[in-house]
């Protein structure tokens, strides 16, 4: 297998708005992030993804963008967005951008112009359709409720947004605008970034006639209906030969709606397109069939079923991207391990342990390395997201699909807010991200979970991070070697083993309270434990009693 920088790397994601605030304004900022680049050294990650910093009018939390080549005010200028990118190379950490080229703000110039009449020059940069039989031109439900189309007067037409109606679909399938994105990316790649995490990439090729698609639970065909589209592949190797050649990139795509035999293609070794993708089908073991909002816990079998699926079938062909949270997923801590005081560490430790272990590029969100867990929001004018606020609107008081009280349920375990509280720095108030109000409510569980009181204990949550990151960075086989699951039929233990020539690892993970007894493979009776969650470390023999959420890995 080839090696690559990028298949080493470990990469920490920063949701800006609420990673560290510098000036006081309740908003974190660039500043915020330039002071805390140490943290992120003593961490051990070498690869930070922004998520979006440029000019936004904030209808998506800035996945909505109105200027490619301008920062958000609230987050700084020009200057400080330079002086974070010379930090952070200073300090050996390599810089990715969020890239949100699926639509524009509704406020974004081309768009201001494409609206204002049918023979506009700007017009064929987005996606207009007249009506049909006097409605929308097609049964597709935006991401965010509701129809995927909006009716606008100025032209009586229909534009496409997959998300919010400030957020108009690119037409991708007009060279001019795919020159515009080539443009602005080699401008930011002149700026010193090292590569792109790409936003809902695979939406970007629509079908030509915009098909129907099958209805969903709220009258709509899913977002998603026109994922991987005919012309996807050929629109990103254009973007290669174009961009992406012309610096020594990291790439990963955000592909809702990829099947297997899809991501081949998007994320092949040969390094024609991406370098890895974003797949979402281990986000939706807990799911009530197109029905994300549930407080439905998972089976751990259909868990080891999906990431197998992903980790044998991208085996020497693609490259995996490994992930249990980013800034649209709740706490992995609350949905997969126990956030109760008493199993909070060792839960922490044992998803860790089991993500980190597996072939593919490990990110950590912010926050996660410290186990921050979900948040217990009282009311719905707490909640920041429009997805979650949407959603309750339309579930709860138009449809009656839900109670308040079962809805709120849902937010609790399921928002996206979850991710989206501060950063937990410290136990002072505000949890040390602010001097000002915050922006969204601060988790009341600040002074037990924060980085300062975890920094001073060596056997934190952060700690052990730092730990199995400095092991992936020592040893090839945590890279480079391939996976094979044992155990697929138990309900409690993820084991599985990684092979490298005459080496091998055997990771085990408890994923319940519950004890249980897992048989230790004859080749691994004599070996020794390279990490283990627990600090009294059991004998190795024919059988080992795993206590609650226990993990280690034992090298031969």
């Amino acid at each position: 297998m080839e090696k690559r920088w990028w298949k080493e790397s470990v990469v920490y994601q920063i949701y800006p708005r609420s990673f560290k605030d510098s000036n006081g304004d309740g908003i974190g900022d660039l500043n915020g992030i330039t002071e805390k680049m140490g943290y992120l050294k003593e961490l051990g990650i070498n690869v930070l993804w922004l998520s979006p910093v440029y000019k936004s009018p904030n209808d998506d939390n800035g996945y909505d963008i109105s200027d490619y080549q301008a920062i958000m005010d609230e987050f700084g200028t020009m200057e400080d967005f330079d002086r974070m990118l010379a930090a952070a190379h200073e300090n050996g950490i390599k810089l990715v951008m969020d890239l949100v080229v699926n639509h524009t703000s509704d406020e974004h110039p081309w768009f201001v112009e494409s609206r204002k009449s049918v023979d506009n020059p700007y017009r064929d940069y987005y996606i207009w359709r007249p009506a049909k039989d006097g409605k929308e031109p097609n049964n597709w439900g935006s991401c965010f409720s509701g129809p995927a189309w909006q009716y606008d007067e100025q032209t009586e037409m229909y534009y496409l947004h997959l998300f919010s109606k400030k957020q108009p679909d690119l037409n991708w399938d007009n060279p001019k605008v795919r020159q515009e994105v080539f443009d602005m990316m080699n401008w930011w790649l002149k700026k010193g970034v090292d590569g792109f995490r790409m936003d809902v990439i695979s939406l970007i090729s629509k079908k030509p006639d915009l098909p129907d698609g099958p209805v969903g639970i709220n009258g709509y065909a899913s977002f998603n209906e026109p994922a991987n589209g005919p012309h996807v592949h050929e629109y990103l190797q254009e973007m290669r030969e174009k961009v992406l050649n012309n610096a020594d990139t990291i790439t990963v795509g955000e592909c809702s709606g990829v099947t297997l035999e899809e991501a081949k293609k998007y994320a092949s070794s040969d390094e024609k397109e991406l370098n890895m993708v974003f797949q979402f089908e281990h986000m939706d073991v807990d799911a009530d069939a197109n029905n994300k909002w549930t407080d439905k816990k998972m089976d751990l079998r259909d868990m080891k079923q999906v990431l197998t699926k992903w980790q044998k079938g991208l085996e020497e062909i693609a490259w995996n991207s490994l992930f249990w949270e980013n800034h649209d997923q709740p706490r992995s801590i609350s949905r997969y391990g126990n956030d109760s005081k008493e199993y909070h560490d060792v839960s922490a430790k044992m998803l860790a342990t089991c993500l980190h272990m597996m072939q593919g590029t490990p990110y950590v969100y912010q926050g996660e390395e410290l186990g921050m867990t979900n948040v217990p929001f009282e009311s719905i004018d707490q909640f920041r997201d429009l997805d979650s606020i949407n959603a309750y609107h339309e579930l709860v008081e138009d449809q009656k699909v839900f109670t308040h009280e079962e809805m709120m349920r849902y937010l609790r375990y399921k928002s996206r807010d979850n991710a989206r509280t501060p950063f937990q720095w410290d136990s002072s108030e505000n949890a040390g991200f602010t001097t000002g109000t915050p922006w969204i409510m601060v988790n009341p569980n600040y002074k037990q979970i924060n980085a300062q009181a975890q920094l001073e204990d060596p056997d934190s949550v952060f700690h052990y991070y730092q730990k199995l990151i400095q092991l992936r960075k020592e040893k090839d086989i945590i890279v480079y070697g391939t996976y094979d699951l044992l155990l697929p039929d138990s309900k409690e233990i993820y084991a599985y083993t990684r092979t490298l020539g005459e080496e091998k690892l055997l990771v085990v993970c408890n994923f319940y309270e519950n004890e249980t007894e897992v048989e230790i493979p004859e080749e691994f009776r004599n070996g020794r434990y390279l990490i283990c969650n627990y600090k009294e470390q059991q004998p190795i023999g024919e059988k080992v009693k795993l206590r609650a959420y226990e993990s280690f890995v034992i090298e031969k």
